[in-house]
């Protein structure tokens, strides 16, 4: 299977488990909820990673078009995956974490890294590419 085909499996799958943050939390709160008094911090964040999954499966169409977003997803889940590593041994009965959103959390960041479209060598892009096509 080529590169940039498990690319595309890869972003509807993660996009797939974005839109699925909610009955995760609801089915596995230990690994998924962070128990904050009210829910409005739950909510934000439901609604966040929803738009992010659905960008994640209209990315699946063509990666390279959609790089930007790609280098924002990993970098932002790696960051994100790192402090909610901190906080599950830092706060009292957030253990499970470790085992539930933080390692999703990396396999997205790993995932997009390992997979990412290459750039455009940027001698055939813009300029060069207008010229070369003129010659």
């Amino acid at each position: 299977m080529s590169r940039e085909r498990l690319l595309k499996l890869f972003l509807i799958l993660a996009g797939t488990v974005c839109l699925a943050v909610y009955p995760l939390v609801v089915l596995w709160p230990s690994g998924w909820d962070w128990g904050q008094e009210g829910r409005h911090y739950l909510h934000m964040i439901l609604v966040v990673y929803a738009v992010l999954g659905v960008f994640l499966i209209l990315a699946a169409r063509d990666p390279a078009a959609h790089r930007s977003l790609l280098l924002f997803t990993a970098w932002s889940s790696a960051a994100h995956g790192a402090l909610m590593a901190g906080q599950s041994l830092l706060l009292e009965g957030q253990h499970w974490h470790l085992t539930g959103d933080v390692p999703a959390m990396w396999f997205l960041a790993l995932g997009l890294a390992v997979l990412m479209p290459r750039r455009e060598p940027a001698g055939l892009a813009g300029r060069d590419a207008v010229y070369l096509a003129g010659s």
